[in-house]
C-alpha cells in the first residue's frame, strides 16, 4: 500500500465509537478487532494545532503553500510510520474545523472546541505491515432499527457539540491566529 495523500481513503482507519458513518449504509457492519502494536512504529497525535494542520495538509488544504516549511513538515510528519493515534474528525469536528479552514475561527478557538468536545481516538493503519497485523475477532451486523437509533443519537450529539463549540468560538474570537495567518507565517509555525 502506498502512503500519498490521495491514498488515504485506502487506509485502515479503526475508531472505537465512531458509528457516525456505518449509520447510512443498508448493509452495515461493525467489527471488533485487535491489532498487535508489536514491531510497529506509531504516532501519537495529540488534539491540538498539529492535528488539525495535518487534516488540513491531508484534504489537500495546504496544496496552496507547496513547498513551504510548514507544507513540508505535515507532508513529512507521518511518512516513516505504519500507524497514526489521533483523535476523530467526525462529523461534528468538522463544522468547526471547516469553519477554521475557511478564516471565521482562530487557533485558539479551534483547539479549545476540539479539547471541549471530547473527541475519541482513532488508529489509522498506513502501511500493508500495520494492516496484516488487524486481525477481526468479531462482525455484527446493524439493522434498520439500531440504524436508526445510530442517527438519532448522532444528530442529537451533533446538536449539543456544535453549540458547544459555537459558544467556545464566541469566547475566543480575538484571541489567536486564522489558518491564513498561520499557512503565510510558514517558519513560525513549521
Amino acid at each position: 500500500m502506498k502512503k500519498q495523500r490521495k491514498n488515504i481513503r485506502n487506509w485502515y482507519s479503526l475508531s472505537g465509537f465512531n458509528l457516525t458513518l456505518i449509520r447510512s449504509f443498508p448493509n452495515a457492519k461493525l467489527y471488533t478487532v485487535n491489532i498487535d502494536l508489536t514491531n510497529l512504529k506509531i504516532i501519537d497525535i495529540e488534539v491540538g494545532l498539529d492535528w488539525a494542520l495535518l487534516v488540513a495538509f491531508n484534504r489537500g488544504k495546504m496544496d496552496v503553500i507547496k513547498g513551504t516549511p510548514i507544507y513540508e513538515k505535515y507532508k513529512c510528519l507521518i511518512k516513516d510510520y505504519d500507524l497514526i493515534m489521533g483523535f476523530i474528525a467526525d462529523d461534528r469536528m468538522l463544522v468547526v474545523l471547516d469553519r477554521f479552514f475557511s478564516g471565521e475561527i482562530t487557533d485558539i478557538a479551534l483547539i479549545n472546541s476540539l479539547s471541549a468536545l471530547k473527541l475519541g481516538k482513532q488508529y489509522v493503519a498506513i502501511t500493508d505491515k500495520a494492516c496484516s497485523q488487524i486481525k477481526i475477532i468479531e462482525e455484527k451486523e446493524i439493522d434498520a432499527s439500531e440504524r436508526n437509533k445510530l442517527k438519532e443519537t448522532s444528530a442529537q450529539n451533533r446538536t449539543e457539540r456544535v453549540t458547544l463549540a459555537e459558544g467556545i468560538c464566541r469566547k475566543y474570537r480575538r484571541e489567536g491566529h486564522f489558518f491564513d495567518e498561520i499557512l503565510s507565517g510558514g517558519k513560525r509555525y513549521a
